[in-house]
Order: C-alpha cells, then sequence, then structure tokens
C-alpha cells in the first residue's frame, strides 16, 4: 500500500504536461470571459428578467450593480490570461475561481455541465504547482525551481476525468437512450441545417450507431485511456467526438477542455520529448532550452530529496493531509451523481438528483406553464413565465419542478409587495403545466391542486410532482 501511494501521489514527475493543461486552460478561460463580456447580450441573459433562480443556500449571489458584471468578466480575463502565461498563478486561479463561481452561481436556469466541469477543475488547480514550468513565475524564480511536480496533481486530474467521462456513458444505458431520444428528436430537427457529411446523423441508423457508439466510447475508451497501447488511438477517438459534439451542439468550451485533459493521460513528459524531436529536426532551435531538461535525472534528485526530508513530522503530516484531500474529494464525485437512487421517481421527469451527476443529453422537455395566484386583496390572477423570465429561463422554468417552486415564492412576495395581501400566509399559487419528456405526449408535471407556497423546498416528489407514465410514441423495439 505505500508503494502504491508513493507511485500515485509522491513520485516526482516532469511538469511539462501539467504546464501544457495549464496554458490551454487559462486560454480557454480567457476567451470564454471575452466571449461572455464582450460578444454575449447580457441584458438578455441576466436584466430582463425579474427573478434569477438560486441553488440551495446561495440566495445571496445577487446580479452585481450597474456594469458590475462586465467588470466581473473583464476581471475574469485578465486573471484567465495570467493563469495561462503562469503569472501570480496562484492569486490569478483564486480570482478565476471567485469570479468565474459566482457567474456560476447567479442563475441556476442557466446550469450547464461544462461549467460545474470547469469550476472542478479550477479548484483542483488553486492546489497544483502548475506554473513550476513554462510559466512566468518560473523565469522570475530565485532560486530557479524544480521542473518537477509530485504525481498526485496529474493523478487528480485524471482521476476528475476518468469520472466525468465514465458516468456520461453509464447513465445513457437507459430505456430513452437506447431508443434513441432525445438524439432522434435533435437530430431531425437540424435535419435540414446540416451538410450532405452529417447527413446520416440524421436517419436511425446513423443516431443508433451514434448513440451506441458513445455509450461504447466512454464506458470502454475511458478505461482504455490508461493503457499505453490503446491510449493514443482513444485519444484520436475521443478528439473526432469532441469535435463533432462542437459543431452539432452548442457546449461552448466543454469538448476543448476535455481534450485538453485528456492530453495529461499521456507520459507526464510527453510536451518536452515532443519538443525534442522536432528541435532535433532543426525546426526549434530557439527552444533548444525547453528539451534540455532531463526528468529522469530531476526525478532522481527531487525523489531523493523528498524521501530525506519524509521522516520528519511536517513532511508526514502534509503527506497525509494530500492524500486525504485528494480521496475525500474523488469520493464525492464519485458518490453526488448517485444521490438520485435515494430519491423516489424518475431522474429526468422530477430534476431531484439530475444537476451535479454528469447526465449530459439524457433529456429534452418541452412545455408551458400558467401560474393561479389566489389573494384577499387583489383576487385570483394568472401570471405567465414570458412576462417575467427571460426567453431562455422561460423554456427551463415550465418543466423543472424547482425553478416552477421558485417562481411561485417569487410570486408570492410580488403578492405581498403590490399589496394583495397582508400577509405572505395569505397568498396561495396554484399552477397548470404541460409537459414533454423526450417526444413523449405533455402530461403535467405539477399538481395543479397544490398550493406551491405550501411546499417546502427539497420535499418529496411525491407530495406535488406528477409522475410521468406516458411511453416513448416512436420505439425501435
Amino acid at each position: 500500500m505505500a508503494a502504491l501511494f508513493q507511485r500515485l501521489f509522491f513520485r516526482e514527475i516532469d511538469a511539462s504536461s501539467l504546464a501544457v493543461f495549464r496554458i490551454l486552460f487559462g486560454a480557454l478561460l480567457l476567451f470564454e470571459a471575452v466571449n461572455y463580456g464582450v460578444f454575449l447580450c447580457l441584458d438578455c441573459m441576466y436584466r430582463e428578467t425579474s427573478l434569477l433562480f438560486k441553488y440551495p443556500g446561495f440566495d445571496w449571489v445577487v446580479m452585481p450593480p450597474g456594469k458590475g458584471l462586465e467588470i466581473l468578466f473583464a476581471i475574469m480575463a485578465i486573471a484567465g490570461f495570467c493563469v495561462m502565461i503562469g503569472y501570480h498563478y496562484r492569486l490569478a486561479i483564486i480570482v478565476v475561481f471567485l469570479a468565474f463561481g459566482y457567474h456560476f452561481l447567479l442563475d441556476r436556469a442557466l446550469y450547464l455541465n461544462h461549467y460545474y466541469l470547469t469550476m472542478l477543475f479550477i479548484g483542483i488547480l488553486i492546489f497544483l504547482p502548475a506554473n513550476r514550468c513554462w510559466s512566468v513565475d518560473a523565469r522570475r524564480a530565485r532560486p530557479k525551481q524544480s521542473e518537477t511536480v509530485p504525481a498526485w496533481t496529474r493523478f487528480w486530474l485524471c482521476a476528475q476525468l476518468e469520472i466525468v467521462l465514465l458516468y456520461a456513458g453509464i447513465v445513457k444505458i437507459n430505456s430513452d437512450w437506447l431508443q434513441l431520444e432525445p438524439m432522434r428528436l435533435w437530430m431531425n430537427a437540424r435535419a435540414a441545417d446540416e451538410g450532405a457529411f452529417l447527413q446520416w446523423v440524421t436517419q436511425d441508423w446513423g443516431i443508433a450507431l451514434a448513440s451506441y457508439s458513445v455509450i461504447i466510447l466512454h464506458i470502454v475508451g475511458a478505461p482504455l485511456l490508461l493503457w499505453k497501447r490503446t491510449r493514443f488511438v482513444v485519444f484520436l477517438c475521443y478528439c473526432v467526438f469532441h469535435t463533432i459534439n462542437a459543431f452539432v451542439f452548442n457546449i461552448g468550451i466543454f469538448p476543448w477542455m476535455t481534450i485538453a485533459a485528456t492530453m495529461l493521460m499521456f507520459d507526464p513528459s510527453w510536451p518536452r520529448q515532443m519538443i525534442k524531436r522536432i528541435n532535433q529536426r532543426g525546426y526549434l532551435q530557439k527552444f533548444k532550452s525547453l528539451a534540455s531538461f532531463e526528468p529522469e535525472k530531476a526525478r532522481t534528485e527531487s525523489s531523493t530529496a523528498l524521501s530525506a526530508n519524509s521522516s520528519t513530522g511536517v513532511m508526514s503530516l502534509w503527506r497525509t493531509g494530500i492524500v486525504t484531500l485528494v480521496l475525500v474529494w474523488l469520493a464525492l464525485q464519485i458518490l453526488v451523481p448517485l444521490r438520485h437512487y435515494r430519491i423516489p421517481g424518475d431522474v429526468n421527469w422530477t430534476e431531484q438528483g439530475h444537476q451535479f451527476s454528469w447526465r449530459m443529453m439524457l433529456r429534452s422537455k418541452r412545455g408551458n406553464a400558467t401560474f393561479h395566484v389566489r389573494t384577499p386583496k387583489g383576487g385570483d390572477y394568472r401570471v405567465k413565465l414570458a412576462d417575467h423570465l427571460t426567453a431562455k429561463q422561460t423554456r427551463k422554468a415550465a418543466c423543472l419542478p424547482d425553478l416552477i417552486w421558485q417562481f411561485a415564492q417569487h410570486l408570492q412576495s410580488e403578492a405581498l409587495r403590490q399589496g394583495h395581501a397582508d400577509d405572505v400566509a395569505e397568498v396561495r399559487v396554484f399552477v397548470q403545466t404541460s409537459c414533454s419528456l423526450n417526444t413523449r405526449e405533455p402530461v403535467p408535471i405539477i399538481n395543479r391542486l397544490v398550493d406551491l407556497t405550501s411546499i417546502e423546498r427539497g420535499a418529496p416528489a411525491s407530495t406535488w410532482i406528477t409522475t410521468q407514465t406516458k411511453p416513448l410514441p416512436n420505439p425501435i423495439f
């Protein structure tokens, strides 16, 4: 066991692959910040709404006043650039974590899995010395630092990626996905827009090939990334898969971020080896110093130094802390996606346990919701989501129970503020919904006889959410 932990956590490895990931990840953070702060309509997404939906426990995250959101993305862009070049890296990655985290928590209706994965990678990088190599910090360091890092830095990132990839395949072994939904729905909707190259994906046989291949790629391919003989071939398959996803679906930086992380699966010194080979051909003479590093020598020297220090109580405590942190983190990443098994009901319908579980591309919901507010002074009146929310919020909130619940609480507060009642207990809110899951016949998702103001957040689904019993209209078997 001691030898296993030594190999996985504390042997010294070349820092160049971690440096490449830092550079690529920082560049993606910079791109995301500039894209949001300059090219996207922040008013359309955040300001033209009367409600931003909250995650449990984060009601304090509110819209920054004035141009605060633009300033937030400007700060994130600067910090992302500093991460990329490795300038005051530790401070920069913490600033990115705070800025990106605030943006992530601002509106639950805009949740995306790639935002969550970005947050996880940022959180991990806070603890990693990713500026040991090819960074401004390394250039300025006196005395010069060793260009090696402990193996736990690579192990942590790779283990996190493996968990995501495996779950992305496991969750697709479900009835709807095996019956080609919602992939068939999305592809048929895009049939007229796709070129001849992707027309095959709009046919049932092509959709079936793509759907089942995704399962195999993740469940079989992800473990094969750990094996040297199959790693490169699987990596190429993932590159093709993510590139197609990037062009077919609007999923932001997720494909490129995942490709960058997958590169960590290769030998830690692969960037330096590549530069050395190119340099031997005379193409990169000015980068000769980059290839002069001898990882094995440095690894031996660092391991010797580490062994000499390992007898001290401080080093032992530090090692214990690192192992505990990494293992607890990974254990949570394995357990959190399984929490929906403890919650009654279909997770794709109730949404209880859906987020933070890598349940990607599993369901398409379309519907509408009309709220009925009953007050003693203002009488009864109806409210439509579109009159208060942005277009994207309206699409999401119509079929997501927690967002429906939050909007009902918002209407209760608004009725009190407008003088329709003297006490919140006098305001009752009901909702009439119609929701289609993966092309099924639309049915109510919320019991229309339930006063949503009497329901506590996180209440059992059986007390206010209906049961989905409609079959898929066009099963293939």
